[in-house]
């Protein structure tokens, strides 16, 4: 298993697709990555502020997705923007930010795609552990990637806690690293981390290995995990990572679409993805920039997995590291993707959009908002103004992502008639 054989990507031994079949997934793809706008009505002119850029439609050649991808939010080196920047010149048409245990990274990168003609998928890569007895000490470290639709994810203040959990574990886990490195003399100081990690990102392995690095105790990152870091490394050291199977559930549960990241870095892949699978597990990456590494396009196809990819980019600028957009998905597999992702985002903003109508607090209006590159909840107070968005976000994004009309048409009701009972509530007040 991961031997190093490798075969390009986006192939596959099964019976291949005929031209027609790949002519409908471009269409497919294409009318998804770059949605025709709505013809604007006189009515929506005075919003046009507010309602993210789209591109046209255009012909000719793949569309190029990055599912993989890092910012300075955690572990990477570019800002979400510089990123975007990249990978615009790279000709990427789709990009999915997954930092790690964060998403604070996603407006800032939705906001940069509107201006470049890209469409963002709001990701994150989850820290997780395969602990299949649930041992504490025990287990092996496994990232799960979600990706989410164009609201977020529903029921987020879930997720968004679970991956507090696992930042605030992080801390712990570095200044762990630094104490292993400490009695090995290696002496690393806390606050050289910190520095290097930037204010408020949780301190990960890459921050400690670049501060050795700087601090001349080893001659790159590699050798830092080589020889320190590494998941068998003396200076080894767990965070407060949930079980993988959990993780995988509440990705579920909130509107996602899980895949399993790089599975040849396992020690025990089969068994783990059997696992995973059994918890509702949706893809797993099989593809890389230097081909499909042998044996785990056979996991996928044996557990009934999507099979995805991505460069993992997190812009260290060596020769060792993979240029985002270097993984060049097939057509047909970026079709799949979307055909199994899209009904469950689809789900997701009906949920996020009810949730609001129900109960249209500023909290809530936020959450449509938040990775919708839109202004900020605290510039829409009035009901008839956050009733306004929220129909720009069904007319102009979630017609994009098959909601069905009649879906459509209850949320509005629902809307329309809160902003009833609040103009009644108004008018009476005023009398």
């Amino acid at each position: 298993m991961g031997s190093k054989k490798k075969s390009k990507p986006g192939r596959s031994k099964k019976k291949p697709k005929t031209s027609a079949d790949q002519a409908l997934a471009l269409d497919y793809v294409r009318a998804w990555a770059h949605p025709t706008p709505p013809e604007p009505s006189a009515a929506d002119a005075d919003a046009d502020d507010f309602l993210p850029v789209q591109v046209a439609r255009v012909g000719g050649g793949d569309v190029l997705f990055e599912l993989h991808s890092h910012s300075n939010h955690s572990d990477g080196f570019l800002s979400p923007s510089a990123l975007v920047e990249r990978a615009h010149r790279n000709g990427v048409k789709v990009l999915a930010l997954t930092d790690h245990d964060t998403m604070a990274g996603i407006p800032e990168a939705v906001s940069a795609a509107s201006k470049v003609g890209i469409r963002i998928i709001p990701g994150v890569e989850i820290s997780a552990l395969y602990n299949p007895r649930e041992v504490a000490g025990a287990g092996e470290p496994v990232h799960i990637l979600a990706y989410y639709g164009t609201c977020g994810p529903s029921e987020s203040d879930e997720l968004y806690s679970m991956l507090l959990n696992i930042r605030d574990g992080r801390y712990l886990r570095a200044k762990n690293m630094l104490a292993k490195l400490n009695k090995l003399k290696v002496l690393i100081k806390w606050e050289h981390v910190t520095k290097i990690a930037g204010e408020g990102v949780a301190p990960g392995r890459l921050h400690v290995a670049r501060a050795m690095v700087e601090a001349g105790y080893v001659e790159n990152v590699r050798q830092a995990f080589n020889k320190y870091l590494g998941d068998d490394g003396p200076a080894y050291a767990r965070g407060s990572e949930p079980f993988a199977e959990a993780v995988v559930q509440l990705i579920s549960r909130t509107g996602g679409i899980s895949a399993l990241a790089h599975p040849w870095s396992l020690k025990n892949p089969d068994a783990i993805i059997r696992s995973l699978k059994g918890a509702g597990l949706n893809a797993m990456e099989v593809y890389r920039s230097d081909g499909k590494v042998d044996g785990f396009s056979e996991l996928a196809d044996k557990y009934g997995l999507l099979k995805v990819g991505g460069s993992d980019f997190h812009g260290r600028g060596g020769k060792d590291e993979s240029d985002i957009g270097t993984v060049k998905l097939a057509i047909t597999t970026l079709c799949g993707f979307l055909k199994m992702a899209r009904p469950i985002w689809s789900a997701a903003m009906k949920n996020i959009l009810l949730k609001f109508a129900e109960e249209p607090s500023s909290a809530n209006l936020g959450n449509i908002l938040k990775f919708g590159g839109l202004t900020n909840a605290e510039d829409f107070s009035s009901t008839n103004t956050g009733t306004d968005v929220v129909d720009f976000c069904l007319s102009s994004w979630l017609s994009n992502d098959d909601m069905e009309d009649v879906e459509r048409d209850e949320v509005r009701l629902k809307l329309a008639h809160y902003a009833a009972e609040q103009r009644h509530q108004l008018h009476s007040h005023l009398e």
